[in-house]
């Protein structure tokens, strides 16, 4: 069998399993933040960040055995570790939280000028309205930060575009 076919049949647990969920925790802990304490909110950065890490490390791991110890390894691995971290910042963390957390302000603002609902009924709405807008931001964001590190620091490092777009 090819080896090529092999290799892309391979289960990454950071992108083709539920794992890939956890890159999402801070999103949701936006989405909540009008009804739980800000310390949840952080702690779901916190398991967004592991996840971010995690993968890249994997993918550090996956660049040091397929380059096995030819020269340029290091060079190879970091390259790895850190377009996969960056990237994953970029787009599973940064800037998806920046985005809920001002489409829930938001939200919450609007719903208190224009309604007369009680506030819980605004906070449980403004949660509504930022947990359905994650699946609706994923895929723009994604290609922003493609774009973004393609036209920047890929230039400069040469990686390879690892960010979880690639699943």
């Amino acid at each position: 069998m090819d080896s090529n076919l092999e290799h892309s049949k391979e289960v990454d647990i950071y992108r083709d399993t539920w794992v890939r969920f956890l890159g999402y925790a801070n999103e949701v802990g936006e989405a909540f933040r009008a009804l739980v304490p800000v310390g949840m909110v952080w702690a779901s950065y916190g398991v967004a960040t592991v996840y971010v890490t995690a993968d890249a490390v994997d993918k550090g791991q996956k660049a040091a055995t397929e380059h096995g110890e030819g020269p340029g390894k290091t060079a190879r691995v970091a390259v790895a570790v850190v377009d996969t971290f960056v990237w994953q910042a970029l787009a599973s963390v940064a800037i998806p939280g920046f985005t809920i957390n001002r489409v829930c302000a938001a939200s919450l603002y609007m719903l208190g000028r224009t309604t007369r609902w009680p506030l819980p009924v605004r906070k449980w709405t403004t949660t509504a309205i930022g947990l359905s807008t994650i699946p609706f931001i994923i895929k723009p964001i994604d290609r922003s930060v493609d774009f973004l590190l393609d036209s920047s620091l890929r230039k400069v490092y040469g990686g390879g575009g690892s960010g979880k777009h690639d699943s």
